[in-house]
């Protein structure tokens, strides 16, 4: 019998009355892995209802308390770390190297959520007035929910029930139906550190379950990470309903290469940055920009690109993993036609690969592209595949008006020894992530993930501090107490001054 993916409601796993499943296939090879439900109206209602009823005892839980919770979950993520890797690899098709990255990089945040204590610190004045005194108190708002995409399975929901419950709000998560396995796992230990009953929450489904997590009455706020249509579309809809919503959405990163770059170090970094992960990061570097003579390494960089080979999670020579599933290898298939279509050189061309024993799976090979405007669709589109567009401009003004001009704000990159070169960069490029000869500049989690413009919707970014005043509120409180024979005024105060 087919392995059925579970809810996760009010502390218990149970089985989806819903007639509506969806397959989770191994995309290396097509192999069916389990069925997940979308779940029903009433399945969402009973889990928003048990994070609701949890709220009202969690939000008294004194921080300390909530901080040991996820000291203990850091402890079990790590010691289930290779298994959890190995778990991801086989939902996600992902290198269990790459698979292991992505769990690590979640339980940085978690241990960050365990030092919730001094992020919900408020502040404090004596004598604001004549005995009078301000501070004010951090507090939680709530039930909060979590939609979460297919390529990051551990670690984007990781970005966001920690912190969200360490600071005392309770979570429904909606993970993505394509790798649902690694969410159930990271909810099983959750549970076995010992999470109370309705403190998180689990939903599987599609546009439905989404919409009534976006207008129900008691969700506080939502954060999303995904595609820029599914996220339009989310914060519209949350904020119309009164939600706070933070939206991490869709990309299109530039590294700049200056001619006095290493070339060595470059390269490699442009080659893991573009076919990592088959692509599917949003802060995958899909555009290199060459400024002067540094155009001259196009080709070498195409060799060292030919070198990476996509294969199965355990195959230790492999560089990456297959695409996550058939519509989405279809779609970076048609965008490579369409830049051979539209007049850009395709030096490299993964598009025919094959990979031995594996002849189902859904692969695409390195693919590089040169000769390519900004008129192109390979250019506009996130293709969200092992594919680098190449542009070549004279000076580094012209790199930084060609990205800035890009409607995308996510992470970008420059590799240059010269610190005058980085510096200009980092001031007056528009992107909200910027790494000077580092290619993908994910900050560790006591900062924050800070895309701009296209490529976020929302006042608030994802993780650090920024997050905790996400999924918080603050209180001011004004006080003065007297003793009664101090109280001398035999006249009402009429202004609004404090005296």
């Amino acid at each position: 019998m087919t392995r059925q993916v579970p809810l996760f409601i009010n502390g218990e796993f149970v089985t989806s009355g819903s007639s509506n499943k969806l397959p989770v296939t191994n995309p290396a090879n097509q192999q069916l892995l389990a069925e997940v439900p979308m779940a029903t109206e009433a399945e969402v209602e009973a889990a928003i209802a048990s994070a609701k009823q949890a709220f009202q005892s969690w939000r008294n839980v004194p921080v300390a308390e909530r901080a040991r919770l996820m000291m203990r979950y850091v402890a079990l993520l790590k010691e289930h770390h290779d298994e959890l890797g190995e778990l991801l690899s086989q939902d996600t098709g992902k290198t269990f190297e790459d698979a292991k990255g992505d769990v690590w990089r979640g339980i940085e945040v978690v241990e960050q959520a365990a030092n919730i204590g001094s992020n919900m610190m408020g502040e404090t004045v004596e004598n604001v007035a004549n005995g009078i005194d301000t501070y004010s108190y951090i507090q939680p708002i709530g039930v909060c929910a979590g939609i979460t995409p297919f390529n990051f399975p551990a670690m984007i929901p990781l970005w966001m029930y920690p912190l969200a419950i360490a600071a005392g709000n309770t979570f429904v998560l909606k993970p993505s139906e394509q790798d649902p396995l690694t969410p159930v796992r990271l909810v099983e230990l959750f549970i076995e550190a010992g999470a109370p009953k309705g403190v998180l929450n689990m939903v599987h489904g599609g546009a439905d379950v989404v919409n009534q997590i976006l207008t129900h009455k008691d969700i506080q706020a939502i954060s999303f990470v995904g595609s820029s249509r599914v996220g339009d579309h989310i914060y519209r809809t949350g904020t119309d309903a009164g939600k706070r919503v933070q939206c991490m959405m869709g990309a299109k990163n530039h590294m700049v290469v200056m001619p006095d770059a290493d070339k060595n170090s470059t390269l490699n970094a442009l080659v893991g940055a573009s076919v990592g992960a088959a692509g599917q990061r949003c802060m995958a570097i899909s555009v290199a920009v060459f400024v002067g003579e540094s155009k001259a390494w196009i080709d070498e960089l195409g060799e060292r690109m030919a070198t990476a080979r996509p294969g199965a999670w355990n195959d230790a020579g492999a560089s990456y993993g297959p695409i996550i599933s058939r519509p989405a290898y279809e779609k970076v298939l048609g965008l490579i036609q369409k830049g051979k279509d539209e007049g850009a050189t395709c030096l490299l061309d993964g598009s025919q690969c094959v990979v031995d024993g594996l002849p189902d799976g859904n692969w695409v090979g390195p693919t590089l592209f040169t000769d390519v405007t900004t008129e192109m669709a390979i250019y506009n589109e996130e293709i969200f595949g092992p594919v680098l567009c190449c542009i070549t401009v004279d000076t580094l003004e012209e790199a930084i008006e060609l990205i800035n001009n890009c409607p995308y704000g996510n992470g970008t990159s420059i590799f240059t020894n010269s610190g005058g070169a980085a510096r200009k960069y980092q001031h007056e490029i528009l992107v909200g992530q910027v790494g000077i000869n580092i290619p993908i500049p994910v900050p560790l989690p006591f900062f924050s993930f800070t895309g701009w413009r296209g490529s976020f919707r929302g006042d608030l970014h994802a993780y650090g501090k920024q997050a905790v005043r996400f999924y918080t509120e603050t209180k001011t409180i004004t006080a003065r107490w007297t003793h009664s024979e101090a109280s001398t005024s035999k006249q009402p105060n009429m202004s609004i001054n404090l005296r």
